[in-house]
């Protein structure tokens, strides 16, 4: 099968333990453009924090963040597509937030506003490079703004995901989707911004069907897009049920498992 379009996950995926791309990886997807194939991410990082890692590989393809919420061209920054959070139902899940205790990240015209400062802040800023700022009450302040958000992702670190996922599913069914992104994070996006509905119109405008793409994940938000795809391919780090929905599983992120696939499987390396 002659491939079109890669889709690559960063976090626990393409990324290392700090948050880079290795020179491996680097060389590997490089190689893999020399043969034709064009190369995107695919991500629930904001378009702000994803930018980097695409100029880093010189990617020009539309890039799918939010988890699928917003396609954005990497050099032009024209938005292709934004599904944004419905306004009253962003409301409802801050009110909630509020009543729970809850950390939540607000995302907003790819800016990212917090309540307070904390280890949640501190922890987030660590791994995406972006300063939060801090606005007090996000549900008043979202009044203010009047504007519907790209996502919200509600910062668990006390062991109780679960718990708050079946929580927040409850309060947003039909409209939007829940999904666990990482140990920490619990996402909140439009139920049609997923990284496999994503991919499917970025494959639709670049001409390439299903079985011409091949999708690298790790995480649950991975799934559909991992299932969408002729080739969807796991990292050894992720769980169960996300090497249960792919084709291949390689090695983990942090022993370069992206490279490794692509030397094996695509730049037939021995």
């Amino acid at each position: 099968m002659k491939y079109k379009l890669l889709a690559l996950d960063l976090d626990e995926t393409l990324l290392n333990q700090e948050h880079r791309i290795s020179s491996r990886n680097i060389e590997a997807i490089r190689a893999v453009v020399n043969k034709g194939i064009m190369v995107t991410i695919a991500t629930g990082r904001m378009y702000l924090s994803t930018l980097p890692y695409a100029r880093e590989l010189g990617i020009d393809l539309p890039l799918i963040t939010y988890h699928g919420a917003l396609i954005k061209q990497a050099g032009s920054g024209q938005i292709l597509k934004h599904s944004p959070v419905p306004f009253e139902k962003a409301l409802e899940i801050l009110r909630s937030g509020e009543e729970y205790n809850l950390h939540l990240n607000l995302y907003l015209d790819d800016r990212l506003f917090v309540k307070e400062e904390n280890d949640q802040t501190r922890y987030y800023q660590q791994r995406s490079a972006i300063l939060p700022e801090i606005v007090g009450d996000l549900s008043d302040f979202l009044m203010e703004k009047k504007e519907p958000p790209t996502k919200l992702t509600i910062i668990i670190m006390d062991g109780r995901m679960d718990e708050f996922q079946r929580i927040f599913e409850e309060i947003c069914k039909p409209q939007l989707s829940v999904v666990q992104s990482g140990p920490y994070f619990l996402e909140i996006t439009h139920r049609d911004a997923t990284k496999g509905q994503a991919l499917d119109f970025l494959a639709k405008k670049i001409g390439a069907l299903p079985e011409e793409i091949i999708a690298m994940g790790d995480s649950y938000n991975d799934i559909d897009m991992l299932k969408y795809a002729g080739l969807g391919v796991a990292v050894a780090n992720a769980p169960p049920e996300v090497q249960n929905a792919a084709d291949v599983i390689t090695l983990s992120n942090i022993e370069d498992g992206v490279a490794v696939f692509l030397e094996k499987h695509i730049l037939g390396k021995a």
